[in-house]
């Protein structure tokens, strides 16, 4: 009989762990974008999981660039869709041909001047560089949509593409930024969908923008 209530016991102790491990509360998962906080332009902390739920498109943006009148793309963009849950988050930089001067608040008023953007615009930042200097945002973007080539077969791709091949032969084997207004999309669920060269048109980001809106 003794032998009998032990085992019950140690099957009580068992149900009771086994019921314990199914009950466990499973873990968020957080290799998403709103595991990052950024700058906003006015200095203040952004916590990226504010946006949760939203589509977003960040894009890293330059203010005397060939590609600069993309902001009115943007802006037509965020003036259709904003209230179907699309956000822009655009990040000022000045890595490339050093065509985004000035400080925060210059930048601010140049886009907003010219342009009339509305969207969120952050603290100018580096894209690329050494772990202290990158945005980790940006090292996260880049690992999860590396650079995949220009489109030669896009006159300004393969202008690019020449540009770049002249001063390094291998430069398409790096995952990292190439240029002004490379743009990615990301999901409701904070996932990187796609990558967008800075030549490549709004129509292809509007169609695949309206995917998951």
């Amino acid at each position: 009989m003794k032998k009998v209530l032990l085992f019950a016991a140690a099957c009580m102790m068992l149900f009771g762990a086994c019921k314990q491990k199914v009950e466990a509360p499973v873990e968020q998962d957080t290799d998403n974008i709103y595991q990052f906080s950024v700058l906003g332009g006015t200095g203040d902390t952004v916590d990226l999981s504010v946006y949760q739920g939203k589509v977003l498109l960040v894009v890293n943006t330059a203010t005397h660039c060939g590609f600069t009148p993309q902001y009115e793309e943007l802006q037509r963009l965020y003036d259709l869709y904003r209230d179907k849950g699309f956000e822009i988050l655009d990040f000022p930089c000045n890595q490339f041909g050093q065509q985004a001067p000035g400080t925060n608040e210059e930048i601010h008023e140049f886009c907003t001047g010219n342009y009339n953007i509305t969207f969120p615009q952050m603290a100018k930042i580096d894209v690329n560089g050494a772990d202290e200097e990158q945005s980790p945002l940006y090292a996260w973007l880049i690992a999860k949509a590396p650079f995949a080539g220009f489109d030669t077969t896009n006159p300004i791709g393969a202008r690019l593409d020449q540009m770049f091949r002249s001063q390094d032969s291998l430069f398409d084997r790096t995952p990292d930024i190439k240029w002004n207004f490379t743009k990615f999309l990301i999901d409701r669920d904070g996932n990187v969908v796609r990558r967008f060269e800075p030549y490549e048109g709004y129509v292809p980001v509007e169609a695949a923008l309206k995917q998951l809106l």
